[in-house]
């Protein structure tokens, strides 16, 4: 694991995903962040077999979007994938969708949960993932930390 932040494979934006604005639906930015998590997952070793083989799954326990700039139909962008943070259950991401013509889109930050499905009941991830995050996590730790990372959201007021 060497490139730092993970980047996504060109995804498009879909027709099907644009509003009656004439721009992509909200809901669809987190979709291409997903897209980009399901791309990077398998350098954790989650994959498609990781739930009936282990009985483990993840589940997103918080996502905070901002959005930047409009994209429309068909628009190529990239996702970026950093890892933040983690500890045996959960790990913090936060990701970029880039246009690819170079301006950013959106934002978004992740903070997931490794669940057994038995319970279901969040659970301290195999020590082979753990070393997987871990290895990812060295490679972005000396990434600067984003700007809109930590985000609160809430109405300022003058005082």
């Amino acid at each position: 694991m060497t490139d730092a932040p993970f980047r996504s494979s060109t995804l498009t934006v879909r027709p099907e995903w644009i509003d009656y604005n004439g721009h992509l639906n909200m809901a669809y930015y987190s979709v291409l962040m997903d897209q980009c998590a399901d791309q990077a997952y398998p350098i954790f070793g989650f994959g498609p077999d990781y739930l009936s083989e282990t009985g483990c799954t993840t589940y997103v326990a918080e996502f905070h979007v901002c959005y930047v700039r409009e994209l429309h139909v068909n628009d190529p962008v990239q996702i970026t994938f950093q890892l933040l943070d983690y500890d045996e259950k959960r790990f913090h991401v936060y990701q970029e969708i880039w246009h690819n013509d170079g301006w950013l889109a959106a934002t978004g930050e992740a903070l997931t949960l490794h669940v057994d499905q038995s319970g279901p009941k969040v659970a301290p991830m195999p020590q082979t993932v753990l070393s997987r995050i871990e290895t990812m996590y060295d490679a972005h730790k000396g990434l600067p930390r984003p700007d809109r990372a930590g985000r609160s959201i809430g109405i300022k007021r003058k005082s």
